[in-house]
């Protein structure tokens, strides 16, 4: 079969192309791959849902009548052991749920600013 002279130019032209359009999209473009962008979802709805309870955990640690003692078990707690502090008073537990979430207890730490 004949093919034009003008043909194999033309193919190596676009599967240059094609791979330089997709690397460059894939390095500076934002371009990502479905699981990526699963995993990123998936980590900004953690955020949110994070930061939509730590009013509950604030509410939780006003309203404990042995307040003033968990605090400074708390303050009394080395820098590292703190969010264990929190979680061991009971304000990072979300309701409905029996143990609790080091992710709230950290933000939970945060906003008391001890």
């Amino acid at each position: 079969m004949n093919t034009p002279e003008w043909l194999k130019p033309g193919l190596y032209g676009a599967l240059i192309g094609a791979v330089s359009v997709g690397v460059v999209g894939f390095t500076w473009g934002g371009w990502v791959t479905g699981g990526t962008a699963n995993d990123r979802a998936l980590a900004m709805s953690r955020g949110d849902v994070v930061a939509s309870m730590v009013p509950v955990c604030l509410d939780m640690a006003q309203s404990d009548p042995a307040r003033a003692e968990k605090l400074d078990t708390i303050r009394a707690a080395s820098t590292y052991q703190r969010r264990d502090a929190v979680m061991a008073a009971g304000w990072a537990t979300v309701p409905g749920i029996d143990a609790p979430d080091r992710d709230i207890a950290q933000a939970c730490l945060a906003a008391l600013e001890l």
